[in-house]
């Protein structure tokens, strides 16, 4: 019973959540009341009011005294948990939404790449020519899709900036939830594995400007794969 009412709750957050991101309820307006969505959804107040304790955790609404539910601005409230609802809307990959994705994702790996360069540990770039290596012997395009996330995780990592480490884990559950949209990222392995491996000796040989080049190259080819 209670995975069914899980199940239901997940339906309903995701129906509210694309009438706030389509812009169906407009910031400032205040939401049909519990009791009057649970009817509309034919669902029970329980699984609507789930779903409404996840949006206001996304900041999309907020409960005032004596009011109900206000939606919010989620351009002016928003993080970067609500990147993966803005990318896939109604079971479909916004684009445009993607490609702002994919720029942001291509700076911070090149900057990040350039951190690592200058202050990685020696096990840090051992484990990333590692896992170069690992690519390049690897075929499975699910395993492929593992790695490349790792390879990116440890050069992040590397580059000890706690930032670029949260934006990371902020992706990792939502992208690997629909790991198979994303196929594309790790598929051309003629032109993506010698950019892991130049990538990794740059960051061991402590080549700044390399190491970023590398990566906004590999980045950039991800990109234009996916895109």
């Amino acid at each position: 019973m209670a995975v069914r009412r899980s199940l239901v709750s997940d339906q309903v957050f995701r129906i509210l959540c694309e009438d706030l991101l389509s812009g169906r309820y407009a910031p400032g307006e205040l939401l049909p009341t519990q009791r009057r969505l649970a009817a509309d959804l034919g669902v029970n107040m329980a699984s609507v009011r789930e779903a409404i304790k996840r949006l206001e955790q996304l900041r999309l609404v907020e409960s005032r005294q004596g009011e109900g539910m206000r939606v919010r601005d989620w351009r002016a409230h928003g993080g970067l948990d609500v990147l993966a609802h803005l990318v896939l809307r109604a079971g479909r990959i916004d684009a445009g939404v993607l490609a702002a994705v994919m720029e942001a994702r291509r700076l911070m790996l090149a900057e990040a790449a350039r951190l690592a360069a200058e202050r990685r540990t020696d096990e840090q770039a051992a484990r990333l020519a590692g896992l170069a290596d690992t690519l390049a012997g690897t075929a499975d395009p699910g395993e492929r899709q593992a790695l490349d996330f790792a390879f990116y995780a440890e050069l992040v990592e590397a580059a000890r900036n706690i930032v670029f480490v949260l934006i990371l884990n902020s992706i990792r559950e939502a992208y690997f939830a629909h790991a198979e949209r994303f196929r594309g990222l790790t598929a051309d392995r003629a032109r993506l594995d010698p950019l892991y491996a130049e990538v990794a000796r740059a960051v061991a040989e402590r080549e700044s400007e390399a190491a970023a080049e590398a990566t906004r190259a590999l980045a950039t080819a991800q990109e234009e794969a996916v895109l």
